[in-house]
């Protein structure tokens, strides 16, 4: 116990301090990737229900591409493909200068394209939950199509979707562990180092799995507490 009490210490001799950054390095990029996947995921959903063939298709193979790859292999495309691809355009260009994407920001990206794919679906079968009746009556009142939407769609749209969603951020949670692949400091690279450092990986990792937990268990409270604010004024 004492042992286990000094690896968890904070300071020069244990690695609480670490793993402390570890935790908030893994729920930032959780918390900045939620608004991208949430805002493309709308989009596409609008898309996907669109009247225009076009938009139907796009939304289509948007949500297809990244529902059937592998999140870390989107990773690996967005931090070393983008790379590339934004240095060859500099190069013709005629610029010398490189880029380097950051880590952060390629995790972000890329883990905001996968929550947006399964979003959009999550928002469409929410958007046909509501009564096309939702619509024509914003219409008989005066309310244009934004005004409807605002005021009328979207309320009911995210009590609906809010579950599906909830369950998508859990997951989100758990995919940013990929990151530590492209050495992001996040709670998974954190243990690792630790564990390779002491010698001690059932113990670390072990450790990185009561994290895990820990933010699943704070996440679905604040979420329980975020749908029944929703549900207030329904008929249950």
């Amino acid at each position: 116990m004492t042992d286990a009490l000094a690896l968890l210490s904070f300071g020069p001799e244990g690695w609480g301090d670490e793993l402390a950054r570890g935790v908030l390095v893994t729920v930032a990029l959780a918390l900045c990737t939620l608004p991208i996947g949430l805002t493309i995921g709308f989009f596409v959903a609008l898309a996907k229900q669109s009247e225009e063939p076009s938009l139907r298709l796009a939304g289509n193979i948007y949500t297809t591409i990244f529902r059937g790859l592998p999140e870390l292999l989107t990773l690996f495309l967005v931090y070393f493909g983008v790379q590339i691809g934004i240095n060859a355009l500099l190069k013709l260009l005629g610029s010398g200068t490189t880029v380097e994407i950051n880590s952060f920001v390629a995790g972000m990206f890329a883990l905001g394209v996968v929550f947006s794919s399964y979003a959009s679906e999550t928002f469409l079968s929410a958007f046909r939950a509501i009564p096309k009746g939702q619509y024509e009556g914003g219409y008989a009142v005066g309310l244009s199509y934004g005004m409807t939407m605002r005021l009328v769609v979207l309320p009911q749209l995210i009590r609906i979707a809010l579950p599906g969603l909830s369950n998508l951020w859990l997951v989100l949670l758990k995919d940013t562990a990929l990151v530590s692949v492209v050495g992001l400091s996040d709670i998974l690279r954190q243990t690792s180092i630790a564990s390779r450092v002491t010698k001690e990986a059932f113990f670390f990792y072990g450790i990185a799995c009561l994290l895990y937990l820990a933010l699943a268990l704070v996440s679905g409270a604040a979420l329980r507490r975020i749908e029944l604010r929703t549900e207030r004024g329904t008929s249950r």
